[in-house]
């Protein structure tokens, strides 16, 4: 289903800036049992990013408006919200009269292999490297070729994930994916002041860490780091968690805060 400004619809204005400029924004998340799963922190994030962008964000209750009509029809899926800009003419000044519009599509939970929860993924170091943008860093804007050419990198189906660098190389996260590593009893994540996106997932993990006993850490991290650390767990809102099996000449076995980080994710939903 696709609903445009809360219709049906499978059309959009080939002037929307969002097509033209990738101005806007955008979430994936889970309906589970109809109900948004972290909802809440859902649309706090949809509201930070259209605020960063100079967007008007479309109101709570037109999108659970949206969410309650999707989940009429698919109770159990997966939904983006894409919030663009609106309309406008060429050119890259902001047009003074441009109206917001909201889409809002629903897509079939995808199907993963059942290892990738037991064992672990495989995963490998991509060769793009991500600009440094602070004024977009950890934004879900629309703007994402980054990420498309890291993830046209490779076609292998053992690789399920890519570990993305900034042009520091520092590391940053997956293709689709925020990431920890566990030193100890410390939740390491990367800093995304420069680059990357905040996902809702880590930031859901990092709330939750300390009722786990615990630590939580923010920094800049290389590679070494990496493969140093004794797991390395990839998140986001739909795959949920996954660690990390193999990456290049590094293996881990499953690690028991992989388990345990997933059990409490499942029963917090908001």
């Amino acid at each position: 289903m696709i609903l445009v400004n809360g219709e049906e619809s499978s059309t959009l204005d080939a002037l929307d800036r969002g097509l033209a400029y990738g101005d806007g924004i955008f979430r994936t998340f889970l309906l589970r049992d109809s109900k948004a799963v972290a909802w809440t922190r859902q649309y706090a994030k949809i509201v930070s990013d259209c605020a960063r962008l100079g967007l008007q964000a479309p109101s709570r209750a037109a999108l659970e408006a949206d969410l309650a009509h999707i989940a009429a029809d698919s109770p159990d899926c997966v939904v983006k919200i894409i919030v663009t800009r609106g309309s406008g003419l060429r050119g890259y000044a902001i047009p003074g009269l441009a109206q917001v519009r909201t889409v809002a599509i629903s897509s079939p939970l995808p199907i993963y292999p059942h290892n990738h929860t037991e064992q672990g993924i495989c995963a490998r170091v991509c060769d793009l490297r991500l600009a440094r943008q602070p004024v977009l860093a950890g934004i879900k804007h629309l703007n994402r070729l980054e990420n498309v050419l890291a993830r046209s990198e490779w076609n292998d189906p053992l690789i399920a994930e890519g570990i993305l660098l900034d042009v520091a190389d520092k590391v940053i996260g997956g293709t689709m994916s925020n990431l920890f590593m566990v030193r100890g009893n410390t939740l390491l994540t990367p800093c995304l002041s420069a680059s990357g996106i905040s996902g809702v997932t880590r930031e859901r993990i990092l709330a939750a860490a300390p009722a786990l006993g615990l630590k939580t850490g923010i920094g800049e991290f290389e590679l070494k780091d990496l493969y140093a650390a004794d797991a390395v767990i990839l998140c986001n809102s739909v795959i949920g968690i996954w660690q990390i099996r193999a990456l290049a000449h590094q293996h881990w076995q499953p690690h028991p805060y992989t388990q345990i980080i997933r059990k409490l994710l499942e029963q917090d939903i908001d």
